[in-house]
């Protein structure tokens, strides 16, 4: 498994144990490819107490525009001994660290230590900032005439007044940035990522609803939003449950999101151990509760299989349920248009028959078996032993080599590309993708069913245990797992899942495995795959 630093958002850091760094820099003009910085001042503070200082004159390496120093007071004279910005920078880097920049318009402030820092070599600063312009535009703009420092300072009672130097304008940007977040508590702003975020939130009236995430944790887990009659109109999931519910009151312009922050009275939420158990806990309330808002995940209305029929001369069928009749079944599809894409798939692949009459009964050859794309025993004169090869080929595809199903379809597109026919190759790429897809998922199925109980852990210590392609327990950490009675597993389990459900909950697991690649501690059967892999499209776009 891949190791990753942990975010700010991640981390969930309190604002009482965040340092933040408040500067102000003087400048020779407004643009930071042409101008230089005339004066640097910062205060650094940790756990909201001072930390140090940072206070220096800068040469800009050029003259000071008469304008400039009337507005600063800081002349050509005052500038002549004072150290570049190739020796300042680096000492003011330091300084800066790792803390959270404030500043009162402080992407101007970033822009000319981004230019000072990319020309020397440092590379541009990768530091979280926070403005007190935009904090102050969203917290009290009702209550002042403008957004100028000025303005805020004397609004708060700043001791220091701003002089455009850079130092007295940091210390009053520093008051003012601490009264802002006393505001910003008040409203539930009481971690950097709430900070952060807290620019692109609306002054929309759904905006008030935020304090319903107070109570919200920040672990992985699922939420459930719920109107004023208390029925569920949205279900989601989190790995770090507060910053997602939280993330809706921040600025998302969707009319949908709008709509359901309208109807939303409470939330309520289901801590999980791990993300797997939050991926499966949501689709199972999703299938519960049918939320209207989850428009993109809701249960499958009907379901569908592709069917290779058990018969002298089999052929394929659309299904609507799975029956223990012989047949060869690949599915469970969404939809109708989902299970004719793989049946067109595989016809495409194999000249297997497409009518549907009785071996012999017809006087002339079906219309598929002229144009020379099946071969029909509708009209006699079909060996069944030659006929059961192409049967052959379509079981083993589907179960050990989807190389045979699969090529034959990348031939039809190499093909159709060289003659220009691009649309139709487009086609049969889809067809190839939605066909190896449902083999994946069809493979993924059965070695689920195969392995039986299984037991699987992370390096990080997230757990699982799956009965047959079923989601049964997780735990996370230091957890143990839970204590469970023997169960009596099925010695026949269906070829595909009984249902979508079933099946998108196995796919979960299988993409957890696939992707965490889990120790298996233990097994009540083999957990293989075939030793032939489903082919990829990767190949012929390389190509």
């Amino acid at each position: 498994m891949t190791l990753t630093q942990p975010s700010f958002d991640d981390m969930g850091i309190h604002l009482s144990d965040v340092t933040f760094c408040v500067l102000d820099l003087e400048t020779t003009g407004g643009s930071p490819t042409d101008c230089g910085i005339t004066e640097i001042g910062a205060l650094r503070f940790r756990g909201g107490e001072p930390d140090g200082t940072f206070q220096t004159l800068v040469n800009p390496g050029g003259p000071i525009p008469p304008f400039i120093t009337v507005m600063t007071g800081i002349t050509q004279a005052m500038v002549i001994e004072a150290p570049r910005i190739e020796e300042a920078l680096p000492s003011f880097l330091e300084f800066i660290g790792d803390a959270v920049i404030v500043g009162h318009n402080v992407r101007f402030d970033i822009s000319f230590l981004n230019a000072a820092s990319e020309r020397l070599g440092y590379g541009r600063l990768s530091n979280p900032s926070s403005d007190t312009y935009t904090l102050a535009r969203r917290l009290c703009r009702n209550e002042i005439r403008n957004m100028k420092l000025q303005t805020l300072a004397a609004h708060f009672r700043s001791p220091t007044t701003p002089t455009h130097r850079a130092f007295d304008d940091a210390a009053a940007t520093a008051h003012v940035f601490w009264a802002l977040l006393e505001r910003a508590g008040t409203i539930g702003v009481t971690h950097l990522e709430d900070l952060l975020a807290l620019k692109t939130a609306k002054g929309a009236p759904q905006y008030q609803k935020i304090g319903l995430t107070d109570s919200l944790p920040r672990r992985p887990g699922v939420y459930l939003f719920k109107d004023s009659t208390g029925h569920v109109i949205y279900v989601g999931k989190a790995k770090n449950l507060r910053s997602r519910v939280r993330s809706y009151f921040y600025g998302d312009e969707r009319r949908s999101i709008h709509t359901m922050l309208r109807e939303l009275d409470t939330i309520e939420h289901h801590v999980c151990a791990n993300e797997l158990e939050a991926e499966i806990t949501e689709i199972r309330l999703i299938a519960a509760h049918t939320p209207r808002h989850n428009r993109r995940s809701k249960p499958a209305r009907s379901q569908h299989w592709v069917k290779l029929t058990n018969e002298t001369f089999p052929r394929l069928s659309l299904a609507r349920t799975q029956k223990p009749d012989g047949g060869t079944y690949v599915g469970p599809f969404r939809s109708r248009k989902a299970a004719e894409l793989v049946m067109n798939a595989i016809w495409d692949a194999v000249p297997i028959r497409r009518c549907r009459g009785a071996a012999g009964k017809r006087t002339a050859r079906c219309t598929f078996d002229q144009l020379g794309v099946s071969v029909c025993p509708c009209a006699g004169g079909v060996d069944p032993d030659d006929y059961a090869g192409i049967v052959d080929r379509i079981k083993r595809g589907l179960a050990e080599d989807p190389a045979l199903l699969l090529e034959p379809l990348v031939d039809r597109m190499v093909a159709h590309a060289r003659g220009q026919r691009y649309e139709e190759a487009g086609w049969v790429r889809d067809r190839y993708r939605a066909l190896a897809r449902a083999i994946e998922r069809r493979r993924a199925w059965r070695v689920l069913q195969e392995a039986g109980l299984l037991w699987a852990e992370t390096l990080s210590g997230d757990g699982a245990l799956v009965e047959q392609g079923r989601f049964v327990a997780a735990w996370s950490g230091n957890e143990q797992p839970p204590l469970l009675a023997p169960v009596d597993l099925d010695p026949e389990p269906p070829q595909t899942p009984p249902t979508v459900a079933a099946a998108e909950e196995a796919q979960l697991i299988w993409k957890w495995l696939d992707s965490y690649d889990p120790r298996i501690i233990d097994s009540s059967g083999p957990l293989s795959l075939p030793v032939r892999r489903v082919p990829s499209l990767d190949r012929l776009d390389a190509a």
